[in-house]
């Protein structure tokens, strides 16, 4: 059950935020549900890929594209006059995506008895993934690159889940909740990770 709600609450906080984001860009219907579509499920596509998962095992998640498609839906619908409010929003959204799909990443890769740096790439590729390549198709830098702590928090999620620090669906949604609150704390106070400028200012 922890598995399936993690899942659908990843499903519709990334499908919501590639369709704000495709409706940000001036894209049309079609371009609004593929972003959507293309961030709820590249995440996971990526890390299939990688973890040895075959890639058709996207296809059995009905459930979870008609859910997905509800949520973009639900998002094209919206009246234009509240939409304008919702890219506050976006990065609540992203990070809500961030926690549940790298925790369930983390979780797929721990039932596979893979070793505790696959768990951490699943956890990391499954919480960011999608979200690459949404940015990318809407010609943004990806948000992960961008200067706000981001793909820290898929590694810790991945952490706790492979030493076993979160087991039970209790300190799951506990981790889910924990991470993020972080992303959204360092993007509210622009936490950095450290940096180099290799071009010296002007």
């Amino acid at each position: 059950m922890t598995w399936e709600v993690l899942s659908i609450i990843g499903t519709v906080a990334f499908a919501v935020s590639g369709a704000i984001v495709a409706m940000e860009e001036e894209y049309d219907i079609l371009g609004v549900y593929v972003l959507g579509i293309v961030t709820a499920f590249g995440g996971g596509a990526i890390r299939n890929l990688l973890i040895g998962v075959p890639i058709s095992a996207l296809w059995e998640q009905g459930m979870l594209f008609q859910i997905a498609l509800l949520a973009i839906t639900a998002v094209f619908l919206f009246p234009h006059n509240l939409l304008k409010h919702w890219k506050r929003w976006g990065n609540f959204f992203d990070a809500i995506g961030l926690s549940a799909f790298a925790i369930q990443g983390a979780l797929y890769a721990v039932n596979m008895d893979h070793p505790m740096s696959a768990v951490i790439v699943a956890a990391v590729l499954t919480g960011t993934g999608g979200g690459i390549v949404r940015d990318l198709l809407a010609g943004r830098k990806p948000l992960v690159f961008r200067s706000e702590i981001y793909a820290v928090w898929a590694v810790v999620s991945g952490v706790a889940v492979g030493f076993g620090m979160a087991e039970s669906p209790i300190e799951l949604y506990a981790l889910f909740v924990i991470t993020t609150a972080l992303r959204v704390f360092s993007y509210l106070y622009k936490w950095k990770l450290p940096n180099k400028r290799l071009q010296s200012e002007a």
